[in-house]
């Protein structure tokens, strides 16, 4: 098992990737605390994930709930091998019809949580510990809409690399890993909560059409990625950015609807 003795983090555990990454993770023999905002879905996940799980409610946007986080985690873990920053959202954001408070609380989230989710973390992490933000080719697409959420993507890669020079002399590795298309419950919040089954099932026959291996990407796919820079497996990998999304970014003209 690539991760035996080892204990993980993973913000927004308690579903879609993180709770992919967590499944796996514990498969590999690693202890892992999960947080979530939902204590509900916090809940289920501890329940399904055994004995080496443990769940804390909390926002990581908000200092007083890090705070506690934190405290509770040194106090059970004592020290951190891994760091999955995943907590994060997404939102429509059009140009000239957005108002700050909703472009802020895309950036909040997504820039600044993964930010003081380290930053709170590191007086935990081991030397040579491994760190892994969760990125996104939308830091690529220029999809209308979405300036914020692009924005706060290509901000976490730069702030990776910084951060990697950040933690160099303890030989803790950052790395991004960046997800195309994926079937999360992400796809199902804001707007498209009120999308029917026919819609949604349209939408997502044109996503697959976009991408040369013409699918969706699995949460557990993603998870082997993260297990990847999570792990030994890496050891030289150190402020990349690993894009997981089936050949859209890279290889565009591949994909079935572009297709000679």
């Amino acid at each position: 098992m690539k991760l035996t003795g080892k204990k993980a983090l993973i913000t927004g555990g308690n579903s879609g990737i993180g709770l992919a990454t967590a499944r796996l993770f514990v498969a590999e023999g690693a202890e892992i605390a999960i947080t979530g905002r939902d204590q509900k879905t916090l809940d289920e996940a501890v329940a399904e994930l055994g004995p080496n799980a443990r769940g804390y409610r909390a926002d990581v946007t908000v200092a007083d709930d890090r705070k506690r986080l934190f405290a509770d985690i040194a106090k059970d873990f004592g020290k951190l091998d891994i760091v999955f920053a995943n907590a994060g959202i997404s939102g429509r954001t059009p140009t000239g019809a957005t108002d700050e408070a909703a472009f802020e609380n895309i950036v909040h989230t997504n820039l600044n949580g993964a930010f003081f989710t380290i930053n709170s973390a590191a007086s935990l992490l081991n030397d040579n510990a491994s760190i892994i933000f969760n990125g996104s080719v939308h830091n690529y697409l220029g999809q209308a809409g979405l300036a914020a959420y692009a924005a706060t993507k290509g901000g976490v890669v730069s702030m990776a690399r910084a951060i990697a020079a950040d933690f160099a002399p303890r030989n803790i590795r950052v790395n991004v890993v960046a997800p195309g298309a994926t079937k999360t419950p992400i796809w199902k919040r804001g707007p498209r909560a009120s999308v029917s089954a026919e819609q949604s099932a349209k939408l997502a026959d044109l996503y697959s059409s976009t991408v040369p291996l013409g699918r969706w990407g699995e949460p557990e796919e993603l998870a082997k990625a993260v297990l990847f820079l999570a792990s030994e497996d890496s050891s030289y990998i150190n402020a990349v950015e690993l894009i997981v999304d089936g050949g859209l970014t890279g290889a565009p003209f591949g994909a079935p609807s572009l297709r000679g």
